[in-house]
């Protein structure tokens, strides 16, 4: 008796490791993605000159006109971060942005005010949430080919960063730093005395 309830002890040890080393109901990743095609090269001639970084929580609701929310509706709290690069546009600078005194100690520069490129948003930190769904968008949702499209929220999103890039003071950072960046490097090509303007000023 004690033989065989060892042996069926070390069948069930046995079949437990079988169990784990074969996992027949686990589940592996296969990357058989395409390599990556470089679709073009543009050459820069703009100075990056600041950085800003946003967060916004989007609340999206939408409401069916004759149906209770718990028929037909949906809301949605959506987080999303990102970032808003500023810069100037050196290509845009004219021939006769710079002047230079007879005795090249003095230098002017002209250049155009910074720009504020579109917002980038990070895929690692924005996220939905909480969510709340009517019976019909449940089901809508689960016979969809592509439930849960989180397309609207993140353009969404990147609107309200726009805006709010826009309010801030990120531009004026950015033509603040792009002063400091220009008149360091004139001087260390030896002018003592050096005048950055933009092109709006007199």
């Amino acid at each position: 008796m004690v033989g065989l309830l060892v042996l069926v002890a070390l069948l069930a040890v046995a079949g437990r490791l079988a169990w784990t080393w074969l996992d027949p109901t686990g589940e592996r990743t296969i990357d058989r993605s395409q390599p990556v095609l470089l679709q073009s090269i543009k050459d820069m001639s703009r100075f990056e000159a600041a950085t800003g970084t946003f967060q916004v929580v989007v609340d999206l609701e939408k409401d069916a006109n004759f149906l209770p929310d718990a028929i037909k509706g949906t809301r949605t709290l959506f987080v999303g971060a990102g970032g808003v690069d500023a810069y100037v546009d050196f290509s845009a600078i004219a021939k006769d942005a710079v002047t230079v005194s007879q005795d090249r100690t003095q230098a002017t520069v002209r250049l155009p005010h910074a720009q504020l490129e579109k917002p980038n948003l990070d895929n690692s930190r924005s996220y939905v949430f909480a969510q709340q769904r009517g019976l019909f968008d449940r089901v809508s949702d689960f016979l969809s080919g592509s439930p849960g499209d989180q397309r609207e929220l993140y353009l969404l999103a990147e609107k309200k960063i726009s805006e709010a890039a826009v309010a801030s003071d990120l531009r004026a950072r950015a033509d603040a730093n792009t002063k400091a960046m220009m008149t360091g490097l004139l001087k260390s090509l030896g002018f003592t005395k050096v005048t950055v303007k933009f092109t709006d000023e007199p």
